[in-house]
C-alpha cells in the first residue's frame, strides 16, 4: 500500500470533525484564543520577527497562533483538505502566513527557503517511516544556528498499548477514528511507525543539528487517552501498575553545521 495516499485519506476525512470539534474549538481559536500549550511557548520563546516552519501543521492553528506573536510563519502539511481550511483561518484573521500541501519528504527534498525555526508537534512522529530522512529535511531548511523545536507523544506510550517501543520497517496498519469529540465514529485506515527517542536524537545528530535540551513529561495538555487524570495546572496523567508514565517528550537544538 502507498502509505501517503492512506494516510492523506484519512486525514482529509477527519478535517471537518475536528474544525467542528470542542477539542480544537475554532470559535474560541477566531476570538483570539492561543492554540498553543504552556510547554512550547516556554520552550521556543520569543517568535518575533523570525520566520517559523512548521511541519505538519494540520489546519494551521498551532502556525496561526504563532503568527500572532509575530512570527512569519508557513505551514506544511499533507492534508489538503487541512490546508484549505489553514487558508481560510488564516484570511478570515488577516494574518500573512504561508501554507504549503505536500508531504514531508517532498517538501524537504524541494525547499529551497532557511528559517529561523522549525516547529513540530504532538503526534508527528508517528506517520512517518525514516527518521534519518525527517531530520534532513529540518537541518536543510534551518539557517546554521537556527533552532529546532519539538513536543512529541512519548513513545512509553506505545508500551502500555501493546505496541513496540522500537523502530519496525513494516508499518502498523489500523482502523482508526479521530482522536476529538465529534459527529464522525467512521474509521479509517492509517498506516504508522513506531520510533524509539534514542532514535530520533540520533537522527537530528547526524543531520546536524546539536541538542541544547531534552525533557520528559508525566502529564499532557490534552485528554486524548482512555483512563486519564486530571492534574490542576498541568493537564493529565496516565497511569500504569500504580505509576505515572511519560507522556510528552520535548527536544530543543539547533543546527551547527
Amino acid at each position: 500500500m502507498d502509505y501517503l495516499t492512506v494516510n492523506k485519506n484519512a486525514w482529509d476525512k477527519r478535517v471537518d470533525t475536528h474544525v467542528k470539534s470542542d477539542f480544537y474549538d475554532v470559535g474560541g481559536f477566531l476570538n483570539g484564543k492561543s492554540s498553543l500549550n504552556d510547554i512550547e511557548l516556554e520552550q521556543v520563546g520569543d517568535v518575533n520577527g523570525k520566520h517559523l516552519l512548521h511541519l505538519q501543521c494540520h489546519f494551521g492553528q498551532d502556525t496561526l497562533s504563532w503568527a500572532r506573536l509575530g512570527a512569519r510563519v508557513t505551514g506544511v502539511d499533507l492534508s489538503s483538505e487541512a490546508i484549505e481550511k489553514a487558508n481560510e483561518l488564516a484570511s478570515t484573521l488577516k494574518l500573512d502566513a504561508q501554507f504549503i500541501n505536500d508531504d514531508v519528504y517532498r517538501f524537504g527534498d524541494n525547499n529551497t527557503t532557511q528559517f529561523d525555526i522549525v516547529f513540530t508537534s504532538y503526534g508527528v512522529l508517528c506517520w512517518l517511516p525514516d527518521v534519518d530522512r525527517w531530520a534532513q529535511t529540518i537541518a536543510k531548511a534551518l539557517k546554521v544556528g537556527g533552532e529546532f523545536h519539538m513536543v512529541e507523544f512519548h513513545p512509553a506510550i506505545d508500551l502500555v498499548f501493546g505496541y513496540n517501543y522500537f523502530s519496525t520497517v513494516e508499518p502498523s496498519v489500523e482502523l482508526e477514528g479521530t482522536y476529538t469529540d465529534g459527529q464522525s465514529e467512521e474509521k479509517n485506515q492509517t498506516m504508522q511507525w513506531s520510533h524509539s527517542i534514542g532514535e530520533v536524537i540520533t537522527a537530528l545528530n547526524k543531520a546536524g543539528i546539536a541538542l541544547d535540551a531534552f525533557q520528559e513529561y508525566p502529564y499532557s495538555p490534552y485528554n486524548c487517552f482512555n483512563d486519564m487524570e486530571e492534574v490542576e495546572g498541568k493537564g493529565y496523567q496516565l497511569h500504569h501498575q500504580g505509576h505515572a508514565i511519560p507522556l510528552l517528550y520535548s527536544i530543543k537544538g539547533r543546527r551547527v553545521k
